[in-house]
């Protein structure tokens, strides 16, 4: 198997492989696990989840829900072992694998940054294969190359800079009149790094994962 089959076992469900890596001892992951390939919302994800059977049916997360039975299908269909960073305990530690990946980086501001999609990078799963797959070397990080670095001074109330992320200030920001532009179009500082302009998520997306978080 190589990655394009897998790239197009994904395409169908508006997925893609944001990165990957080899395991190694310590990475917390099913044993016998050769290769980790962490999976994100791809080209056209949002209409193409919001048109499936867990959106229309009214019940609790939706997003979850369908991310659980796409992945989990594809999964069987390669012969992998589907992981989510959702439903646990188990809690996987989806933060560390994505930097292991050589795609995804710590911002300036401590989000996490993918040389592709920028600050909206997510992951809904990952697939765990027990087989060595070749896995094309990372481009260099992003921020290395954005001389401005607009990320750092993004925050309207100053709640996520390089000094850490005032989770309080944040939400009482939200509150006020003022935040529900982040509530309507997605957090400021993502929207502002010029990676993740090129990769820009439909509002409608931003504003149903603003309500998760600010609920």
């Amino acid at each position: 198997m190589i990655l394009a089959d897998i790239t197009a076992c994904l395409a169908p469900q508006a997925l893609e492989v944001l990165g990957g890596f080899q395991a190694a001892p310590g990475d917390d992951l099913p044993q016998g696990t050769q290769t980790l390939l962490l999976i994100g919302p791809g080209p056209g994800f949002w209409p193409h989840m919001t048109a499936q059977p867990e959106w229309q049916d009214g019940a609790p997360d939706p997003v979850d829900r369908w991310s659980r039975r796409a992945i989990g299908r594809i999964a069987c269909d390669l012969g992998a072992k589907a992981l989510f960073p959702f439903g646990g305990p188990p809690h996987r530690p989806f933060y560390g694998w994505a930097l292991r990946t050589g795609r995804v980086h710590a911002s300036p501001v401590r989000l996490l940054v993918h040389d592709r999609s920028g600050l909206w990078v997510s992951f809904r799963g990952a697939l765990a294969f027990k087989a060595r797959l070749h896995l094309p070397p990372a481009p260099p990080p992003p921020c290395d190359g954005c001389a401005g670095k607009p990320c750092l001074a993004a925050c309207p109330p100053a709640a996520l800079t390089a000094a850490g992320y005032d989770l309080a200030a944040c939400h009482a920001f939200l509150d006020a009149p003022r935040g529900q532009d982040c509530m309507a179009l997605g957090c400021a500082v993502r929207r502002a790094c010029p990676q993740s302009a090129a990769h820009a998520r439909m509002p409608e997306q931003s504003a149903y994962h603003m309500r998760q978080f600010h609920r």
